[in-house]
């Protein structure tokens, strides 16, 4: 699901910075050695002087050389070095200065945000020369960042103000901390680390606003490019620039939401120009829709009818309709505390759980069938009118055949969605004739037996979901005799227990137990002959807590 990003090497800078170098100078750490005296010093230098400067070094670096050293592209063809260097000439030129633009802050910026860090540790350790020598660092980075980026695009007067107030924090930062260099007064560096703590503290956050507002004028560019730009290329370029971004965290989606990206991308959906582009648009669209911000900015532009619209047409490739429902399963999502958007997306209920579930049919690979289904086992949660119109669709029977066709469902993740929207229907009375004619009680007992095949915890985490879901599908369906006589011919009862007893069945998961239990008590309560007397005395007659508490406490093997 993560899409490549493409990584552009960063532009040498024009020209070195006169204040990165004579930082860096300055930057020389005080040691015992060169605190002694003159004749020791020179006696030091002379004997061991590699020596010295390799430790030296430790703590001294050029930054703006080994930017440019790092920067430097390694195989880039003549052609392409042209088209760097002159900035603004063809359609390409303003797309590679936007990535490398957001490429040079991105990277600087954690780069100093790493410093940050660094001096906050070293300081609550009083490690002074570490302190300094950081702080040389930081300030230096900082430097480059506001000159690279001033020099690249012109900087918003508010952010100005940040940039001049950061700039005279690092410098007093830097200064502050070499004085704690030349004493060994404890009084005197108590007091300072208070005073370099609160100044790291000013830094931090006068960094951590002017990186937000140099992002968000970039983003503006972007989709400025967006919205006016005719040219697929262009427009795409500029979509994948948001999407690579949306990728570094929910900050970041807050920012591109809050810039007007979601109302732009929904623009490019509803162009039939820009069919080949839609895909691109509702994947971006899906990410920045992980924060209340973009759900907002989607509910303000109707963006439900769009995706209604792109999911019902028959014209739309499977891409678009895949990306689509990506967004469907983002905003149904029950982690969202906002559910604002779902009064209008009730009206278009019918039609998006329709195309949804058809989506499941006809999937060509399990990526589609995954969006698809999870976006239905989301909807399934808020409404129990979805729930009834899937049983109508036939949704359990094309759920049930999904699952023996590896090539749509072939992870433990699918198989969750499904065994999701299967516990949500057995709440239906129904629901359990569809179950018994599409012999879904051996497909339930089957995902019970659901194991990782790697060492992966989201994997294990999603077969115990699977288990989890199974079980309780089974106790819901079981109230129906002929689905408990079924699931007791099938053996359904010693598989149960030994969930119950062995907890690596059961991924060792307590949810898992739980569920087991209400399940075999659910079959005992309909066939109480099924189930043996030592079994009976453990698992059925004590309360479900005691139950719990003796399988859970439970070893495998005894000596």
């Amino acid at each position: 699901m993560d899409p490549q990003r493409e990584t552009t090497p960063m532009r040498r800078p024009a020209k070195p910075f006169i204040h990165t170098l004579t930082l860096t100078k300055n930057a020389k750490p005080i040691t015992p050695n060169n605190a002694s005296s003159p004749s020791t010093r020179i006696q030091s230098f002379q004997v061991d002087s590699v020596q010295r400067w390799m430790e030296d070094l430790r703590h001294m670096t050029e930054v703006e050389c080994m930017c440019v050293l790092q920067a430097k592209p390694i195989g880039v063809e003549e052609d392409s070095q042209q088209g760097e260097l002159i900035v603004g000439a063809g359609v390409g030129a303003g797309d590679h200065v936007a990535r490398n633009n957001l490429q040079i802050l991105l990277r600087r910026a954690l780069v100093v945000s790493t410093e940050l860090g660094k001096m906050f540790q070293r300081l609550e350790k009083g490690r002074w020369q570490r302190v300094h020598s950081t702080a040389v660092r930081a300030n230096c980075h900082v430097r480059s960042l506001v000159h690279e980026y001033s020099a690249a695009r012109s900087t918003p007067p508010e952010m100005q103000k940040y940039e001049t107030t950061l700039l005279e924090k690092c410098m007093e930062l830097t200064n502050i901390t070499e004085r704690c260099l030349h004493t060994d007064d404890e009084f005197f560096l108590k007091s300072m680390r208070e005073a370099i703590h609160e100044i790291l503290t000013d830094v931090s956050d006068s960094f951590s606003n002017m990186i937000d507002m140099a992002l968000a004028n970039e983003i503006r560019v972007l989709i400025k490019q967006i919205e006016s730009s005719d040219s697929v290329h262009i427009i795409g370029s500029a979509i994948s620039n948001l999407l690579s971004l949306t990728q570094d965290g929910p900050q970041l989606c807050s920012i591109i939401a809050k810039e007007g990206a979601v109302v732009a991308l929904f623009k490019i959906c509803r162009q039939d120009r820009f069919k080949d582009l839609y895909a691109h648009a509702l994947r971006t669209v899906a990410s920045i829709c992980c924060v209340e911000e973009g759900i907002n900015q989607l509910d303000k532009v109707d963006g439900i009818l769009c995706l209604a619209d792109i999911l019902t047409d028959d014209s739309s490739v499977e891409a678009a309709r895949a990306e689509a429902a990506a967004v469907v399963a983002q905003i149904t999502s029950p982690h969202h505390t906002s559910t604002q958007h779902l009064a209008s997306f009730l009206e278009s209920m019918h039609d998006i759980v329709t195309s949804l579930i058809k989506l499941c049919e006809s999937a060509s690979c399990g990526e589609v069938f995954l969006l698809a289904s999870a976006a239905l086992a989301n909807i399934t949660f808020f409404d129990s009118m979805a729930c009834e119109i899937l049983l109508q669709l036939n949704a359990v029977h094309i759920l049930l055949q999904a699952c023996n066709d590896r090539q749509r469902v072939d992870t433990p993740y699918s198989k969750d969605q499904v065994v999701t929207i299967l516990a949500n229907l057995s709440v239906l009375e129904q629901c359990a004739a569809e179950v018994l004619q599409e012999q879904g009680t051996e497909r339930l007992l089957l995902l019970l037996g659901e194991k990782p095949s790697s060492s992966s915890p989201s994997e294990g985490a999603a077969c115990e979901r699977v288990q989890q879901k199974a079980a309780v599908t089974l106790a819901r369906l079981s109230r129906d005799p002929d689905v408990a006589q079924t699931a007791i011919q099938l053996k359904a009862v010693p598989l149960l227990i030994e969930l119950c007893r062995s907890p690596t069945e059961r991924n060792n998961s307590d949810s898992v137990l739980v569920a087991c239990l209400a399940a075999l008590r659910r079959l005992a309560a309909g066939c109480p002959d099924s189930i043996e007397a030592a079994d009976h005395q453990q698992l059925i007659k004590p309360r479900l807590v005691d139950s719990f508490l003796l399988c859970s406490n439970m070893e495998e093997s005894f000596v």
